[in-house]
């Protein structure tokens, strides 16, 4: 039996001042939703069915992929709740499952894109030893450990929020569930929960970030012991689809979690925003970002669309 403190619902918000043109939004959201979906099933299926892509740098893509389909099919339902149906709420342990998803699935991101970083690195650094390096076993060793790491640290939240009771007001700022704004909603001492989450950060996208930029570092490092100048751009040129993916992860996630610390000092509309960037940026742009700027990808998406018509 639920305690008398706790919620049996909470409401999401979807964009303030402009509920009356929810309907219409939902228009760009959907088109969002199917390029997240459609774009990265297609990256799966591509490097699945074409054997010269199955090494280190596009095994770890297809993890990327898988990863951003998890993160986009967490937050569906509720989104497109909100914008097409109306409908706010959403039961107190759905909310709480749907913030284990979220938070989980961006651990295993930075996770993958920290060893996409070392992937690179290897790659530079010992070109003729890369495929002995990162083989398989370990390329999928390195997978479940993402997996692991972020059901292990992620576990204890709803477990956390369980146990506090809460106030009136439960109206999150979300058209999702994210785990400081739940927080905020909580009558009683979160003292607890604060240092767990800030504990969450520093171990999962602290230290990844950190290491990703020392990746960089040594990267750099190599590339500038390389003779020619057209050595140093082929070399840097293997890394701008990861840099371009690390920067569209990580800024909207920071801005967000700034926000919720200094939230009084932002705009309601400029809150939304960002949490939509944090939700749609890296699902929509990851494909295309692959898809445009590797040719291997390119080439085989290429092939497999020629095929498609021919039968």
């Amino acid at each position: 039996m639920d305690s008398p403190f706790q919620p049996p619902f909470f409401l999401l918000t979807g964009i303030p001042r402009l509920e009356a043109a929810h309907i219409w939004i939902s228009i760009p959201l959907c088109i969002m939703y199917m390029i997240a979906l459609l774009g990265n099933c297609i990256i799966l299926f591509i490097i699945k069915t074409t054997p010269s892509l199955h090494e280190p740098q596009y095994i770890f893509l297809s993890m990327l992929a898988a990863t951003d389909v998890g993160l986009s099919i967490s937050t569906l339902p509720t989104v497109l709740n909100i914008f097409l149906l109306n409908h706010r709420e959403i039961e107190f342990h759905s909310c709480l499952a749907q913030m284990f998803f979220i938070h989980t699935f961006s651990s295993m991101e930075s996770a993958i894109l920290l060893a996409m970083a070392f992937d690179r690195f290897v790659a530079i650094q010992n070109p003729l030893c890369y495929t002995m390096i990162l083989t398989h076993p370990r390329i999928i060793g390195i997978g479940l450990v993402a997996v692991l790491r972020g059901v292990a640290l992620m576990a204890p939240l709803p477990i956390l929020l369980k146990r506090l009771p809460f106030c009136k007001n439960i109206i999150l700022s979300h058209s999702y569930c994210y785990h400081p704004d739940i927080i905020k909603l909580a009558c009683g001492p979160v003292k607890v929960n604060i240092i767990y989450g800030l504990t969450l950060v520093v171990c999962s996208f602290g230290v990844d970030s950190v290491f990703i930029v020392v990746s960089y570092i040594l990267i750099l490092k190599t590339v500038v012991s390389i003779a020619s100048s057209e050595g140093h751009l082929k070399a840097l040129n293997t890394c701008i689809s990861h840099i371009v993916t690390v920067f569209i992860f990580y800024v909207p996630l920071i801005i967000l979690a700034l926000i919720h610390r200094f939230g009084t000092f932002t705009s309601p509309l400029f809150h939304v925003t960002m949490a939509n960037l944090f939700l749609f940026l890296t699902p929509v742009l990851n494909p295309l970002v692959y898809s445009f700027k590797t040719k291997q990808i390119r080439f085989a998406v290429h092939k497999n669309t020629n095929l498609l018509k021919r039968k």
